[in-house]
């Protein structure tokens, strides 16, 4: 006689603490993937509260019970902060209740305090076993098959403040709020010549405060940190004066709802703007976001992460044994890792220690080196330059067009972050090339203020190649780029050319003429294989023998040594925002929707478009498909009509096929459809070009600027003139030279040789095909000691 089956694996899913945008991918994810996995997934509503209630609070999911989740803030099984869970009568209920059925794996998605209370539970699930086994609750058999309780832990926080991880579920949407709203007060601020202080969330941590200083362009950030000393009042009003001095209308502060002195006495928004009216006799406006950072839609981001980390969650705990230690699945440069769950509580809340003992430094430097760079590039992007000492007879230099002075620089030990004042002073152009990008103002901006910073002449060439050779060449001075790291576009201008041979001797002479002696060239493909080309002509143009260093800027996020591009992050949230609407558009029929998104032969925006949007496949270049293919995948897409399908969302890239475009897949989808639904093609188009970026693609220009105008200081200081092309890999942000360009391009099809993305197609096939044939793959986890990228 057979023996009988074993039972499937029962996976819970709980949400804990505060909602965080996001949470709702991630229990799609646990779903969906569990489901595919074989498993049967279960919600525990309301946090632990509903472990401890038990009943109906504990319901096994479906596949439909989540969808139409992906884009809603929030989290749609609830979540609360549960008293009884505390103590161990709340514990041992919940023991019992998910004993019941058979539940002895979670994926709990919380703060520190969740998952620090979810760890003790685990800790005493034995103990519970046996009681409950000596009190006739459960049988022998159930004891000996649940011996104990396997936990992976997700991080759900807006405040982005789980040491060890880049970013926590959440926290990327929190920033996208708080950098709206300072866009938008921005504008009423310049109109009155006014100050405004905004609060933002960030108890004890400091990241929303300092990333949306960063990216919304504010002139002084107050977080927990790094608190402010004596004399902060004087030092705030002389930043504001010397800011108005320079040409600034508006002033903007923010300041963590959780800042302190250091004296420890909380620093709120009515002490800083009493300190303002009493030194310069202004009346500052005070804003405070509050909950609107925790609500509405999360970010692409917050999306296909929360997706791809729910995924990996399954994977984990389906792997793990009875024995294994409890861990948290953290992010680490776009790529899974994995913490020990007890270390990651135990380290965030040591930064509160160090702050409580007046070691500043090892807070910051628990946050991480992202953290601590961006303090310092924090205040040299913010603080005009000091103007030098007049000499006897003369006029001193006017804010903007001089070296700031390095005690108002601040933290001149961060990387990056020096000063140079040889005489005369390096002329450094800044050039766009390719085809436009969403930061590169915000990139152009950067460059401006830390060259200056420096001691260089930062020079703009206006137009691209042809500019440069038509001498459209001009300084650029502090004030000059005030506000461009919010607008779209490219204020300098940008071409999507490459000089010819011939136009070579004109390039050389203008660099002559202009007497450039260093060149930053922000942009795409096209800028990257024009300075290859230049590059390989210096023997025969000598003007071409200077530093030149490449700053990747493309929505297609198709360029070598670098696996994120300036503009990439926006164009991903314009495609996702664009098919949340389209998809709204066939609620009221049963509608199956192609759409085309760019990106050329690169998949990227169309495989992660795909996962933020909720989309059931995605066809790319990189992977050919064949009629047989479209044949196959139009018969998968009826049969998901005629069992309630109401829509079908199918992505292609614009390049995805020589032969088949998004025109032709339409067609066979409508006839394979016959009157079931009906179809609809469309191109998103430029609109993943506009708008202003994100805060996301306002850092990451910052960064690699700030990599960037390190590798020219060196070549300064040590006379050479290579050039390189800079990016973000999973070590760090790095430079290659561009004479070994070909090592990472795949020049036939315009994209990097290796595509770290195309891993995660099988997170979109699990979370989006019912009952489909589906591979489920690991993801590579990093170790939790790499360097951070986000």
């Amino acid at each position: 006689m057979a023996a009988a089956p074993a039972p499937a694996m029962r996976i819970g899913v709980l949400t804990s603490g505060g909602d965080a945008q996001g949470m709702n991918a991630a229990v799609r994810a646990v779903a969906r993937t569990t489901l595919a996995r074989g498993a049967v997934p279960y919600a525990i509503r309301e946090g632990w509260e509903g472990a401890v209630q038990g009943g109906d609070y504990i319901q096994e999911l479906a596949w439909s019970d989540v969808s139409g989740i992906l884009a809603e803030g929030g989290t749609v099984i609830g979540t609360a902060r549960s008293v009884e869970f505390r103590e161990w009568s709340g514990m041992h209920k919940a023991a019992l209740h998910l004993l019941e059925r058979g539940i002895d794996r979670l994926v709990v998605i919380g703060g520190d305090g969740s998952l620090a209370g979810t760890d003790e539970f685990r800790e005493g699930w034995a103990a519970h076993v046996a009681q409950l086994l000596e009190e006739g609750a459960i049988s022998q058999q159930v004891a000996d098959a649940h011996p104990s309780l396997i936990v992976v832990g997700l991080v759900g926080s807006i405040d982005n403040d789980l040491v060890g991880t880049d970013m926590t579920i959440g926290a990327d949407t929190a920033l996208h709020r708080i950098v709206d709203a300072l866009d938008q007060i921005t504008s009423t601020a310049a109109s009155h010549q006014r100050t405004f202080i905004v609060e933002v969330m960030g108890r004890h941590c400091g990241y929303l405060p300092l990333m949306g200083a960063v990216a919304g362009g504010a002139d002084y950030v107050f977080t927990p940190e790094n608190p402010v000393g004596p004399g902060w009042e004087d030092d705030l009003c002389e930043k504001l004066r010397r800011g108005r001095a320079a040409g600034r209308r508006e002033s903007m502060i923010l300041v963590a709802e959780g800042a302190t002195d250091q004296t420890g006495a909380h620093l709120g928004a009515p002490q800083i703007a009493e300190a303002i009216r009493e030194r310069t006799g202004e009346d500052a406006r005070i804003t405070i976001l509050g909950h609107v950072q925790r609500g509405g839609t999360p970010s692409a981001y917050d999306r296909w992460m929360s997706t791809l980390l729910g995924y990996a969650a399954v994977q984990e705990i389906t792997q793990a044994g009875h024995d294994s230690e409890p861990v948290v699945l953290g992010v680490r440069n776009n790529r899974v890792t994995r913490i020990p769950l007890m270390k990651a509580v135990r380290d965030t809340r040591a930064v509160k220690g160090y702050v409580a003992d007046g070691d500043y430094r090892a807070a910051m430097a628990a946050r991480g080196t992202s953290f601590t760079t961006m303090v310092a590039l924090n205040d040299i992007l913010s603080a005009p330059p000091a103007p030098e000492p007049a000499p006897e007879g003369g006029a001193g230099v006017e804010p903007g067009n001089g070296p700031a002075d390095p005690a108002e620089a601040g933290a001149a030990d961060s990387p990056g972050v020096i000063h140079q004042v040889d005489d005369p002073a390096p002329r450094v152009a800044i050039l766009h090339a390719g085809g436009l990008a969403p930061g590169m103002n915000t990139a152009a901006r950067a460059a401006v203020r830390l060259g200056i910073n420096r001691g260089w002449v930062m020079l703009g060439v206006d137009g691209s190649w042809p500019g440069l050779m038509e001498n459209k060449v001009h300084e650029l001075s502090w004030s000059d780029v005030e506000g461009w790291a919010f607008h779209g576009g490219a204020e300098l201008g940008t071409r999507r050319i490459q000089p010819s041979i011939e136009e070579y001797y004109g390039i050389g002479r203008a660099l002559e003429r202009n007497r450039i002696d260093a060149l930053l060239v922000i942009g795409g493909l096209d800028a990257y294989l024009a300075v290859a080309g230049m590059t390989g002509e210096r023997d025969r143009y000598p003007a071409f023998r200077i530093p030149t260093v490449l700053v990747p800027a493309t929505i297609d996020n198709n360029l070598p040594g670098t696996e994120l591009t300036i503009g990439a992050d926006t164009a991903l949230n314009n495609a996702v925002w664009a098919l949340d609407r389209i998809k709204e558009s066939a609620a009221a029929s049963k509608r199956c929707f192609v759409a085309e998104v760019m990106g050329r032969r690169c998949g990227y925006l169309t495989l992660m478009s795909g996962i933020a949007s909720g989309a059931e496949h995605a066809y790319l270049n990189e992977v050919p498909f064949t009629i047989t293919d479209i044949s196959r995948d139009a018969r998968r897409l009826r049969e998901a009509f005629e069992h309630g399908r109401r829509l079908y969302l199918v992505l292609a890239n614009e390049e995805a096929s020589p032969h088949y475009d998004r025109e032709f897949l339409g067609r066979v989808f409508e006839g394979e459809g016959d009157g079931l639904y009906d179809v609809r093609n469309c191109a998103l188009g430029h609109l993943q070009q506009g708008g202003a970026p994100t805060p996301f693609d306002r850092l990451l220009a910052t960064r690699l600027i700030d990599a960037a105008i390190t590798q020219l200081a060196g070549q300064f200081e040590k006379g050479t003139s290579n050039a390189v092309y800079i990016g973000q890999t999973t070590r760090s942000i790095e430079s290659r030279a561009v004479e070994r360009m070909d090592d990472d391009l795949d020049r036939e099809n315009g994209r990097p040789s290796l595509q770290w993305w195309m891993e995660l197609r099988p997170v979109l096939e699990a979370v989006s095909q019912l009952n489909a044939d589906v591979e489920l793959r690991p993801v590579t986890v990093l170790d939790a000691s790499a360097a951070e990228g986000r």
